[in-house]
């Protein structure tokens, strides 16, 4: 069962301001794995995580159209925590998704999208992994 902690929740929500951003893996056509920062990540629910896609299109958005597995990758240097998180990605354009997932993200990413012309993607989680720790979705 995967049951996302406080202590995940917090840091996430201010690894960008820490100096740690989250690094997210996809899949692109070709079969190939790409990197990206995403400072918006954040803990959604207890089994999802979210992420705010600046563009409205391209990018991440057209890669988990045939290939939505994606991992995201949080380690903290100065005290050695780290966690990788497995899942699913899909768009959640509702108006409570995208509201949630602005709301929860740093100002300084929002600052990057002011006319809110980005889409909340929401992560259903299979696995989480660390440091003596392994969760999976039941």
């Amino acid at each position: 069962m995967i049951e996302l902690t406080d202590e995940m929740r917090d840091r996430l929500s201010a690894a960008l301001d820490d100096g740690y951003p989250v690094i997210a893996s996809s899949v692109d056509a070709n079969g190939y794995p790409k990197l990206s920062f995403f400072g918006s990540s954040q803990v959604y629910s207890s089994d999802q995580l979210a992420i705010w896609h600046r563009r409205p299109e391209g990018g991440l958005l057209d890669r988990i159209v045939d290939h939505p597995q994606v991992s995201f990758l949080y380690r903290h240097g100065g005290d050695r925590t780290m966690w990788q998180f497995y899942g699913r990605a899909h768009v959640d354009d509702s108006d409570e998704a995208r509201r949630r997932v602005w709301d929860g993200m740093p100002e300084i990413e929002r600052l990057l999208d002011p006319d809110r012309k980005g889409r909340a993607v929401i992560v259903d989680l299979d696995r989480v992994t660390g440091r003596d720790l392994e969760m999976r979705r039941d």
